[in-house]
């Protein structure tokens, strides 16, 4: 039995050699920060591709609209040590009564698609083989692991520092102060063991005060990434550290000190996580789309937007740019196609998406040289991958305006302006005198074997698969 397990992951892995030396095998991974609906969208993706060519509506994928797609099925997924995307669980919540958004993303899933279509090669069809088969690998992980990764350029000293900058801000520091109280008497050359379940306590309360950031100030760049979304190493010692935010040590620590095992366990983080997703799983992407919740920042302040914009600025920094030829995907595979989406453009009228998407460009602004730089295709779209609104046109003081239809999350139903989007992001004034009205919406009531409304999912289709499957 276990001899002919061996053989099958043997072959496996040989047909996955194949397929990638011949260009028929995609790893894409979708990430995105908290609430910018990755689940959601993983979800409704795998569904409109299983239903293209029966309900599904994708005018935009060519090779449906050509006539050329054959069929779209889930099939065993090749890495057997990655738990499967809960594809069938999403779609239960979301045919709930009422109907339910899945369960956010916690930690890293993978679900294998095989795409039949025939190819427009006049070689292939003069010979008789023009039937290809592109193998979809869809990885869903958090985009809170993304952000760890410039851990591995500092040390724990710097990173030290970067936090004690970040605390010069008044409601960070706020936010901050049951952690830094409880670690206020520490002396950095003090035995580590005579302060271990103190550690243990104040990493739990540094871990509080960053969901509080993200919470209570909608801010996304926290780290360490894994503190708030450990996965598989909850409760292990390397995540219970803080940085060292007391002055600077005095003279370099022992390694038994307070602050060498603070400093041990920040370089055992790295190594052993940060490190390990990227050469496990981060280098062997070869497209990526990152979800970004645009309008969250903009009911919440100022500081949320810049917040925002730099976050997706370091998120940028994170991924290895060039084309992917045949070889590179054999030895070396690099993302070569890039995908930012503003989610949820139905939470607003049809009018305002282009003033999402432009926000959404400046806020992305500040890699997007680096990228063209690099020869990466790098795009920007405004995307809801399931539509839990309707649109129509009443009279206002004479004037025709869009309203807004949908069922907020406690069951009431809305009918509303949810207010103008800046196509920038905008001065202070635009919070002091607000008058957005976005609300979260619950998802439409829908047959659970019927692909649901979107917004520009199709057009996502063709620039991330379309190459692919010519």
């Amino acid at each position: 039995m276990l001899q002919q397990e061996r053989w099958l992951s043997l072959q496996r892995k040989a047909d996955t050699l194949w397929q990638r030396t011949w260009d028929r095998h995609l790893r894409l991974a979708v990430t995105g920060l908290a609430r910018s609906g990755k689940t959601a969208f993983v979800t409704a993706l795998i569904q409109q591709l299983e239903q293209a060519g029966f309900s599904a509506r994708l005018p935009h994928w060519q090779v449906l609209q050509q006539g050329r797609l054959l069929g779209v099925q889930q099939v065993v997924q090749t890495h057997q040590h990655i738990p499967t995307f809960g594809y069938s669980q999403a779609l239960s919540m979301l045919a709930a009564d009422p109907p339910q958004w899945p369960e956010p993303t916690q930690t890293l899933s993978e679900i294998r698609l095989e795409l039949r279509f025939r190819s427009q090669n006049l070689l292939r069809q003069k010979i008789g083989h023009d039937v290809c088969h592109l193998y979809l690998d869809i990885v869903d992980y958090p985009g809170e692991w993304l952000l760890d990764l410039p851990l591995l350029d500092l040390s724990y000293a710097q990173w030290s520092a970067q936090i004690r900058e970040q605390l010069q801000s008044p409601q960070r520091r706020h936010l901050a102060e049951p952690w830094l109280k409880a670690g206020s008497h520490w002396s950095a050359s003090q035995p580590f063991s005579s302060v271990m379940d103190e550690v243990k306590n104040i990493s739990a309360l540094y871990t509080q005060y960053l969901q509080d950031c993200r919470s209570q100030l909608g801010l996304q760049s926290i780290q360490p990434g894994r503190f708030v979304l450990p996965g598989e190493f909850a409760g292990a010692p390397m995540l219970q550290f803080v940085p060292w935010v007391w002055g600077l040590p005095a003279e370099s620590p022992a390694h038994d000190s307070l602050y060498g095992l603070l400093q041990a366990r920040y370089e055992a983080y790295k190594e052993h996580v940060v490190k390990q997703f990227y050469q496990k799983h981060f280098s062997g992407f070869d497209r990526q789309i990152v979800l970004v919740d645009c309008l969250q920042p903009l009911k919440v302040s100022r500081e949320a937007i810049y917040d925002l914009r730099d976050t997706l600025g370091q998120l940028l920094q994170s991924f290895q740019y060039g084309n992917s030829h045949w070889w590179q995907r054999l030895f070396s595979p690099r993302i070569d196609k890039l995908l930012f989406v503003a989610s949820k453009a139905d939470h607003v009228t049809p009018e305002q998406h282009p003033a999402l998407l432009s926000l959404l460009r400046e806020l992305v602004h500040s890699g997007l040289s680096r990228a063209r730089f690099e020869g990466v295709s790098l795009e920007c779209m405004a995307m809801a991958a399931i539509r839990s609104s309707e649109y129509h046109q009443v009279d206002y003081q004479g004037q025709p305006l869009t309203v807004l239809h949908g069922v907020d999350l406690t069951g009431h139903e809305l009918a509303l302006f949810p207010g103008v989007i800046p196509a920038r992001i905008p001065e202070p004034d635009f919070w002091r005198n607000s008058s957005l009205r976005l609300t979260d919406l619950r998802p439409p009531v829908w047959q659970s074997e019927q692909a649901r409304p979107h917004i520009r999912l199709d057009q996502i289709l063709e620039y991330l698969l379309g190459d692919k499957m010519q």
